[in-house]
């Protein structure tokens, strides 16, 4: 459940009036709510605690510092795929044994600093990076674990964008290739491979995919053992999709349900990693309308809020709901709005918009908020037409706290020179 709900006919966060909240803060910005953190991370460890699994938050969801010590501070460990990630982690202080380490493209550097830190596995996405992490290994006379990332070749039925385990995409290593380098496991003699990794995509609705794919990876598993491979870990990735519209994703029970009795007959280490499920619903995006424009054709309501701070509409033509941060009342009922608008921002490209088609009653002044925002929001923001990035407000019951500042314009020329 999320905790953005309307109180007398005003949006809170737990228990923060987000119209006041923009009136000390100033639009646009983003806010979450620590309780939906803790909560959708609690559900998944409660429907998963059969197997007593590591769950690895994955921090390219929502990697702000704040966030990700609220949910270490809670048990959870961390899914990093690069090496500002990393830095992120230690500066928490998570601790390194609750640390796996994705992504097809870790340098030297990255690979490095992770050793030395001693981070728990790297889940390896071809064969060149395993040859370039043994080598890595052997310089600092270390033995590290590693994960091959299997690609099951499963449809996933999610936006192309985030699919990631079919064979036609860059992530993975295809099941023929992971059998010879298993069996070709003594050329590397400073990894062990004890495990194998699996991530089939993002914002999945059903356990279907999950289950094929684990099956396919549990045989693949049974043949490794019988050739004497010895495997302890299995990582079965994140990906559990959220509601932004009128979807109907399973929930984590549900999910745990149908996955479980094949990971139970493997008596493996069982690793998580969930991103979109546990910050998704836990964030909002808040604006202000600057302008409502009418026109022969159409109306918009132009906000202080862009696609350079949510870009997710854009980039995926991805929904997201979008509710006045004031209801609107005649009569003590609600007015039904039946002029549609788009909602657009002030930046150049006709793909800045957040929302199309909707039916929103608010005047130019009136602010809105972006909701299912907590996830792939502000990490994917940018300084497109030299817009500062937002603030980052964190909501805990009647406390709220900037945990990331607004940008200044002198930061946007920071490190430039003329």
């Amino acid at each position: 459940m999320s905790d953005f709900k309307y109180k007398k006919d005003v949006l809170y966060c737990e228990n923060i009036n987000l119209e006041k909240l923009c009136e000390q803060i100033g639009t646009p910005f983003y806010v979450y709510s620590k309780k939906t953190l803790l909560d959708n991370y609690r559900k998944l460890k409660a429907a998963f605690r059969s197997v007593n699994p590591l769950i690895c938050y994955s921090v390219k969801a929502n990697s702000n510092l704040a966030v990700l010590n609220t949910l270490v501070k809670a048990g959870s460990g961390l899914d990093i795929v690069s090496g500002g990630e990393l830095f992120r982690a230690k500066k928490i202080k998570c601790p390194a044994d609750k640390i796996v380490y994705a992504s097809v493209g870790k340098t030297e550097p990255e690979i490095a600093d992770a050793i030395k830190y001693g981070i728990r596995m790297f889940n390896v996405e071809s064969v060149p990076e395993l040859i370039k992490i043994n080598s890595c290994a052997v310089k600092m006379c270390k033995k590290v674990d590693i994960a091959l990332r299997i690609n099951p070749d499963v449809e996933p039925k999610t936006h192309k964008y985030i699919t990631t385990g079919k064979k036609e995409t860059k992530f993975g290593i295809d099941m023929d290739t992971a059998w010879e380098v298993f069996n070709d496991k003594d050329k590397f003699r400073s990894v062990n491979l004890c495990g194998i990794h699996l991530h089939i995509g993002s914002q999945i609705l059903t356990p279907a995919p999950f289950v094929k794919a684990i099956n396919k990876t549990s045989n693949f598993i049974g043949k490794l053992k019988k050739n004497n491979i010895n495997i302890t870990t299995l990582n079965i990735g994140g990906g559990l999709g959220i509601i932004y519209d009128n979807e109907s994703p399973a929930t984590a029970a549900e999910f745990a349900a149908k996955i479980l009795p094949s990971l139970k007959k493997l008596d493996l280490k069982i690793i998580l990693e969930p991103g979109r499920f546990i910050a998704g619903n836990a964030g909002a995006f808040v604006c202000s309308v600057t302008y409502v424009k009418d026109t022969p054709v159409k109306r918009f309501l132009i906000i202080d809020g862009a696609m350079n701070d949510l870009v997710r509409p854009s980039l995926y033509g991805a929904y997201h709901s979008i509710l006045p941060l004031i209801r609107r009342k005649e009569n003590d009922v609600f007015e039904k709005c039946e002029r549609i608008s788009d909602v657009v921002g002030p930046v150049c490209e006709s793909g800045d918009f957040l929302g199309k088609e909707r039916k929103i009653d608010v005047s130019a002044g009136g602010r809105l908020a972006v909701l299912g925002a907590g996830a792939y929001g502000f990490v994917m923001s940018s300084n497109y037409n030299s817009r500062p990035r937002v603030p980052e407000i964190l909501v805990s019951g009647k406390i709220f706290t900037v945990v990331r500042e607004r940008e200044t314009y002198n930061d946007l020329i920071k490190g430039e020179m003329f």
